[in-house]
């Protein structure tokens, strides 16, 4: 079975899987040299060596563990993207583009330089690029991003007062759907359930299996159930604490443990 380790470039980002064979030795928190699309990377290992069953595709190796002029070396380029991002910025205005420059990205070489952007068109910038790789003398690759990774980027404070979700300690964007909200008995109001990216809020899908799973062993709203203290009509289901509010016959209202009441065949109580 294939020995896999897992690598983080950069904090709270993506978690990619390479081979770890002849570094079975690895412990989280070590740092390694890797071959990237980007050319050598340092990379965390975040996920120490495991086997697998099997792999999807064939996975790159490990160049060598990271020596302290490595680690000196990466921590020099990354401390250049932030002065790289500001001329890249004063670049843009003097061409007039309308382009948002978030984040600069050195590679571990220091041989390239990515710039992710936000536009709201399909426009050209090949000759920005050109005239960056002048002004900088290292290749510049324009990354296009969404509006999602562009708040990860940034960060900032979410609507519970936290720091968000994805600039903190999410690695990875799942799929958010307006079911989620529904199931948990959101308000659907787009103000309530989105972010600041102006998306779906990824934590609508923390607690979704707990409530959906819960909903779909309990009876529906308005259906006609048996308790120990009679029979009723269901009027609310509370996920959290696990219990019904039932309305019983002689109108008035008990709160119990979903597991006491029992389902009435017939059609839901009027």
């Amino acid at each position: 079975m294939p020995l896999v380790v897992g690598i983080q470039f950069r904090e709270n980002c993506k978690i990619y899987s390479f081979d770890a064979t002849g570094f079975e030795d690895l412990t989280r928190g070590d740092y390694v040299v890797v071959e990237t699309a980007r050319g050598l990377e340092v990379g965390k290992v975040v996920v120490p060596p495991r086997e697998m069953a099997s792999v999807e595709t064939p996975l790159k190796g490990i160049v060598r563990k990271a020596t302290p002029w490595d680690l000196v070396r990466m921590d020099f380029y990354r401390h250049k993207e932030a002065e790289a991002l500001a001329k890249a910025r004063q670049l843009a205005r003097e061409m007039g583009l309308s382009i948002k420059l978030v984040r600069a990205e050195y590679n571990f070489e220091g041989t390239k330089l990515t710039i992710f952007f936000t536009s709201e068109g399909r426009a050209e910038f090949k000759e920005f690029a050109s005239l960056l790789e002048e002004e900088l003398r290292v290749k510049v690759e324009l990354s296009s991003i969404g509006v999602r990774d562009e708040a990860k980027f940034i960060g900032g404070i979410g609507p519970c007062g936290r720091l968000l979700c994805c600039a903190s300690f999410l690695t990875e964007f799942g799929s958010v759907s307006i079911k989620m909200a529904k199931v948990q008995d959101l308000p659907i109001n787009p103000a309530a359930i989105s972010g600041l990216c102006n998306r779906l809020l990824c934590c609508l899908r923390y607690e979704f299996e707990t409530y959906k799973d819960f909903k779909e062993r309990m009876p529906k709203v308005g259906q006609k159930i048996k308790t120990p203290k009679g029979e009723g009509k269901l009027v609310a289901i509370n996920v959290v604490k696990e219990t019904v509010t039932v309305r019983l016959e002689d109108e008035t209202t008990v709160e119990l443990p979903a597991e006491q009441v029992e389902i009435l065949k017939g059609p839901p109580a009027p």
